[in-house]
């Protein structure tokens, strides 16, 4: 409160408290009075000197204040006249006398009665260059104001520029402008005209200011408001000239329903302005327009995205087992991951989705993996097919400058599936290739990276999506040609071939079943005998999947179901005796283990995308001059195998046994069988190895062995890869030996046990512990040793001829160890030569 009661007289009067209303010295009016508090203090007024207190509550909603409640200053008044308008309310006119202040309260029932200190004396301010300036910008900011506002009445304006003292100038301007219960407080409790006026001066300035930008935007708000009219007003127009034109409806009406859409979806601000922005252009487009198609196909493609839908994802571990079960035989690395995941999930909800890429030859599984996955996550499922995609813009889209632009594959998963959290299934990611127009691996960088994909933009939509809660799994049937940047974002789940075993559970469990209902067909209409099944298998198919299988099971379903029709049979039974009458002779062979021990022919085991396969490499060793002959289209790595092999025989001619001259008396023809398929890769090494010691030793090989691994020139042995498949091949050609690098001792663990069951396993480091495993050793010397100016060909007929030929028959192998009479499992080999 600026100033003090000096000269001030002490009087005991009643107080009236009013909410939200300031009365001023020098200031008549009147107000209702409803409160029976204010009532006796009113009537306690008249029946005295009709003087009363006037204070201002603090707080205008308390119905019922206590003296701590009110303000100190107020205005002593004089109550005029009293006009009862009602039973309960009384219509007060009074008039302000001067300022005072309560310096005590004497009784607060049954009203309230104060002792106020009256200010009496006049405070006359001398007349002065700094009066009159503040009584200037007094006037001036008071004529800003009633530019401003409207409530400030033209008579109102001539009373107030007539008053002279500060004083009173400042209260009767306070009293007649809109201010708030605490400034106009403010101004009251100023006793000293001078700071009464500082302080009006400092008030009056805000609230000009505050009322010129109120204006301001008041101005912008009426000037939007008038641009709606007048579009409003335009549209009315246009549609009356379509319709006087045939055009009923128009564009305009159009706009409105993709409006009336955008509302509804509730989408993201970015995605809701750019939707709104388009169909404005809708709106404004003539009729016939050729862009109008290309906004209404963008619109409808941003309106059908799954911006905020959602499935809820499985939680039950049980239950995702379950589906995972009745869906597929095996692959049990395959659910575990799975299983893992969901685990996680249910775990810390916060894990973003992995990337899992499945790697398998054709037919095993791959897609319906994929699949079943969805199925026990309870996430819709979507898939894109990779083979053959050379343009970027297949990924990210098309810019909708070009002509029959459409989004990339990514966001039209997103639309079929039709929510944000599917499983995409991107098959065959490693047949994607590059050319001039892009390279669309390096597009899917963005997609499968989970520190970039949540921001993802395709260049048609041109609005961020948020690709993280999308979980993709990718197929590829060899992860080498995988572009090496992308494949470390994702994890590689092999899904290796089938056992024979493994195929018959599931022809049995899965495909018989599946294609008897296909064909509209029973078990008790056509039944398979599991020899039959085994047979088809064996002789009709050659893969590591079960795909070729289910083909041939329909064939049979086809010509059972046509005996049925015909009614040549009630029921149709599938033996192996009537197999070949279904699928006619048998299109495959196995090459199976040999009748008898042969000198160069060694059995190799070799990896392809169809599964694993075993091959001969046949070694002949005939007079000549030193030449070296490869045939069978071997690849370079082969080749240079073979090389290697040469030249660590060359290195150990003393310990084999063999002639030091025979690398210059002597030709050498390796040949692989199957010479129209081409052959390559490193880990035909020793087998290359062994059949060229057997051949030049004159050493026969084990019928029963088969080998894989890859050789030094110093003849050590270097792991290789594909095993599982490999040894599947060998169990399949009935070997029961595998001679194979030590460093794949590991991967043993996941060959099926039935397989291990049946197979002896070699793990080898050196060319020396694969020819004591892989060559009988003769008790004796041959009658006659070969040597290779008159070699001829082994057998009856070479001894026919009268030439020192040689046969197995020439050694005594009685009493060579043999590692046939071992278990099955893995055994160490005999280290000597």
């Amino acid at each position: 409160m600026a100033g003090r009661i000096k000269a001030a007289r002490r009087q005991t009067m009643p107080v009236l408290p009013l909410r939200g209303l300031t009365v001023f010295p020098q200031m008549e009016l009147h107000f209702d009075v409803g409160r029976e508090i204010s009532v006796k203090a009113l009537e306690a007024a008249m029946e005295g000197d009709q003087k009363i207190f006037l204070v201002t509550q603090a707080d205008a909603r308390d119905d019922s204040p206590d003296p701590d409640g009110l303000y100190k200053v107020g205005t002593v008044a004089k109550v005029k006249q009293l006009v009862r308008i009602s039973s309960d309310t009384i219509r007060v006119r009074i008039e302000g006398l001067c300022r005072a202040e309560a310096t005590g309260y004497v009784s607060v029932e049954p009203y309230f009665q104060a002792e106020v200190a009256e200010d009496r004396r006049a405070a006359r301010v001398r007349k002065s260059v700094a009066i009159e300036a503040l009584k200037r910008q007094a006037y001036k900011m008071l004529e800003e104001y009633a530019k401003l506002s409207d409530k400030l009445q033209p008579e109102s304006m001539f009373h107030i520029m007539s008053v002279e003292d500060p004083g009173q100038l400042a209260d009767i301007i306070a009293a007649n402008i809109f201010l708030r219960a605490e400034q106009k407080q403010e101004i009251l409790g100023a006793f000293h005209p001078v700071a009464r006026l500082e302080a009006l001066l400092g008030i009056l300035a805000k609230e000009v200011e505050v009322m010129g930008v109120e204006r301001e935007i008041g101005a912008k708000v009426r000037k939007q408001i008038d641009k709606n009219q007048k579009e409003y007003y335009l549209r009315e127009q246009m549609k009356a000239i379509q319709t006087e034109l045939g055009d009923k409806d128009g564009l305009g009406a159009e706009a409105d329903e993709y409006r009336e859409r955008i509302a509804k979806l509730k989408l993201p601000d970015e995605v809701e302005k750019k939707a709104l922005k388009e169909a404005d252009k809708l709106a404004k487009m003539q009729p016939g327009f050729a862009e109008g198609s290309v906004v209404r196909n963008y619109l409808d493609w941003i309106l059908e995205l799954p911006w905020t839908e959602r499935t809820e994802e499985m939680r039950d571990i049980a239950v995702a087992e379950k589906v995972l079960d009745e869906d597929h035989y095996g692959l049990e690395k395959v659910k575990e991951r799975i299983l893992e995941y969901l685990a996680i999930r249910m775990y810390k909800n916060t894990l973003k989705g992995p990337i899992i890429c499945l790697v398998g030859p054709p037919g095993v599984g791959k897609t319906s993996v994929a699949k079943s996955v969805a199925r026990a996550l309870n996430r819709k499922y979507a898939r894109m097919s990779l083979g053959g995609v050379r343009d970027e813009a297949e990924i990210r889209g098309h810019r909708r400058t070009y002509v029959g632009a459409i989004p990339g594959r990514i966001i039209a998963a997103l639309k079929q599936a039709g929510t944000r959290n599917p499983l995409i299934l991107l098959d065959e990611i490693d047949k994607m290739s590059s050319d001039f127009r892009g390279d669309p691996a390096s597009a899917m960088l963005e997609v499968l990276d989970g520190e970039q994909n949540f921001a993802f933009r395709d260049h048609y939509i041109e609005l961020p999506y948020d690709l993280s809660d999308v979980l993709f799994v990718t197929t590829a049937n060899n992860a080498d040609a995988i572009p090496k940047p992308l494949l470390d974002r994702m994890e590689v789940i092999p899904i290796s071939g089938y056992t024979s075993e493994e195929k018959l559970r599931i022809a049995l469990d899965f495909l018989i079943p599946k294609q008897l209902e296909a064909h509209g067909a029973s078990k008790r209409d056509v039944r398979f005998d599991e020899a039959a099944v085994r047979d088809i298998i064996g002789y009709y198919t050659r893969e590591s999947g079960v795909r070729a299988l289910e083909r041939e099971i329909a064939s049979v379903c086809r010509k059972a179901v046509r005996q049925l029709v015909a009614k040549e049979k009630k029921r149709v039974r599938v033996t192996s005796a009537t197999l070949a009458k279904f699928l006619g002779a048998r299109k495959y062979r196995y090459d199976k283990v040999g009748a008898s021990n042969e000198i160069g022919v060694a059995r190799g085991l070799a990896w392809t995308e169809a599964g694993g396969e075993t091959l001969n490499v046949e070694v002949n060793v005939m007079k000549g001059s030193g030449k070296f002959e490869l045939t069978g289209q071997l690849g370079n790595v082969m080749k240079e195998s073979a090389k290697a092999a040469v030249s660590f025989i060359r290195s150990r001619i003393g310990d084999l046994g063999i002639d030091e001259d025979f690398y210059s008396k002597c030709d050498i023809h390796i040949h692989v069988p199957e010479g129209a398929i081409p052959k390559d890769g490193p880990s035909a090494g020793i087998t290359i190895a062994t059949a060229m010691v057997s051949a030049l030793a004159a050493r026969p090989i084990r019928k029963n062995v088969a080998m894989t691994g890859e050789i030094t020139l110093r003849g050590r042995v270097l792991p290789i890869g594909g095993l599982k498949e490999k040894v599947l091949a060998a169990h399949r050609a009935g070997i029961d030996t595998v001679i194979m690098p030590e460093e794949n001792r590991k991967d043993i663990e996941n060959i099926p046990g039935n397989v291990q069951s049946a197979i002896r396993f070699v793990p080898v480091s050196g060319m020396d512990e694969v020819l004591n495993a892989a060559l009988l050793k003769a008790a004796a010397r041959p009658r006659s040793l070969p040597t290779y100016s008159d070699a001829r060909p082994i057998g009856a007929a070479g001894r026919d001829a009268g030439g020192p030929g040689f046969a197995i028959d020439d050694i005594d192998i009685a009493d060579i160890p043999d590692i046939s009479d071992e278990a099955p499992g893995i055994i160490e080999p005999h280290i000597k030569v």
